[in-house]
């Protein structure tokens, strides 16, 4: 079983009383952040954390976490109770006007709304009104200028808090200044939680991202998916239940995904997809599944009226799963209910869904040669296979990077 590994750093108000911590993401026990990518650090924290071990991380402190820009765009925050999450905007988000729709959206559902490490600047200053909380890290922005700032917005009604504070006389500095909220190494150095971590079934996921990213979602397929999943089940109860949309609990799958809806149940099982990255695999492995599936939908329906396009994205979509799961892809076919088509292409490499797939190898090897054969089996045009690939390319980037 895999262990989740999150760091927590106290925050605390003037009186040196914890108001909340700062959760970390770490991929093992030495407390450190690990060099992986601040998307999936993110999602890891969240799915690990939000929807499993929720309460005895947090207790009733607020929860603050980083969130990089594509999963503030996409309003991931919005999948999580308000009253105790605070949205950090991380230092390298770009203020964009994307983002600060994102900010007054999130701002009125009543998010707590962060800036990380804030340096001030112009350009920032259209957010200031949906801003609740500006930390300043105190070895980047020295005191004097950050009281310039406090100063300034005395009556906004923004609470300021200062990071890296290591000595008792910083503390008392940045009190006498202006700070109400602190955190640093003179209170507390980040302290490890280890937990077991509940790792969904991965071939439900594979199922699950495959329904979800159809034009129309089967409700009755996802729910008969999420109920024979253990894991799956916990965290869609737990995040639904945790809803600002919810006033009273929800029992039943059924419920939830009424509750939760398109959008909302697209963007928390990519979150569980890509949170549950096998960690003994590459990612790339797992994106490239998902944007086969896509890639082989979309030529499908240039070469053939007759083939079902979601037959396409299932091939596409279990073509790697003998890499993913170290099994022979036929023994892992013989445990779904698959269609005889999708069967014989993944096994065989035969029928036109086979040879879809034999293109779209071809192509990602730039075996130019064997292309141009498939093409011209297939009455394709290479100007057409090109725009597809791009096509699925952008696709899955918008699909995974919740």
């Amino acid at each position: 079983m895999r262990h989740s590994y999150i760091a927590r750093q106290p925050i605390l108000d003037s009186n040196k009383k914890t108001v909340g911590y700062e959760l970390l993401f770490r991929d093992g026990p030495s407390n450190t952040f690990p060099v992986i990518d601040a998307e999936h650090a993110t999602s890891r924290l969240l799915s690990d954390h939000f929807l499993t071990t929720h309460y005895a991380t947090l207790g009733n402190k607020l929860g603050f976490v980083n969130f990089p820009y594509q999963s503030l765009i996409n309003k991931v925050p919005t999948l999580f109770p308000a009253n105790n999450l605070v949205v950090e905007i991380l230092e390298d988000c770009p203020p964009t006007a994307e983002l600060l729709e994102a900010v007054k959206e999130m701002a009125a559902l009543g998010y707590t709304i962060a800036l990380d490490d804030f340096v001030p600047s112009k350009e920032w200053k259209v957010f200031l009104p949906y801003i609740n909380i500006i930390k300043f890290d105190i070895r980047v922005v020295p005191l004097q200028k950050a009281q310039i700032f406090i100063d300034r917005l005395s009556h906004s009604g923004i609470k300021f808090l200062a990071e890296k504070v290591e000595t008792y006389e910083e503390f008392e500095q940045a009190k006498a200044i202006g700070f109400a909220l602190f955190q640093g190494y003179f209170f507390s150095k980040p302290e490890m939680l280890e937990r077991k971590s509940l790792d969904p079934d991965f071939l439900t996921v594979v199922q699950l991202v495959t329904e979800v990213s159809q034009q129309e979602i089967d409700y009755k397929k996802i729910e008969a998916l999420i109920s024979k999943d253990v894991t799956m089940s916990y965290k869609l109860l737990t995040c639904v239940n945790s809803s600002y949309l919810v006033s009273r609990k929800i029992e039943s799958f059924k419920q939830a995904l009424v509750y939760l809806g398109e959008e909302r149940l697209r963007k928390f099982v990519s979150l569980v997809a890509l949170a549950s990255n096998r960690d003994d695999k590459p990612d790339y492995l797992y994106g490239l599944s998902i944007q086969r599936a896509r890639y082989s939908e979309l030529l499908i329906r240039e070469v053939s009226s007759r083939i079902d396009p979601s037959l396409a994205f299932i091939t596409g979509m279990f073509s790697l799963l003998d890499s993913l799961l170290d099994r022979p892809i036929e023994l892992i076919i013989d445990e779904i209910p698959i269609n005889e088509a999708v069967k014989i292409a993944l096994t065989e490499g035969t029928g036109e869904l086979g040879q879809v797939m034999a293109l779209i190898k071809a192509y990602e090897l730039a075996q130019w040669d064997t292309v141009a054969s498939y093409c011209g089996e297939l009455h394709l045009d290479q100007d057409v296979i090109s725009k597809c690939y791009e096509d699925s390319v952008k696709w899955t980037s918008d699909l995974l990077a919740i």
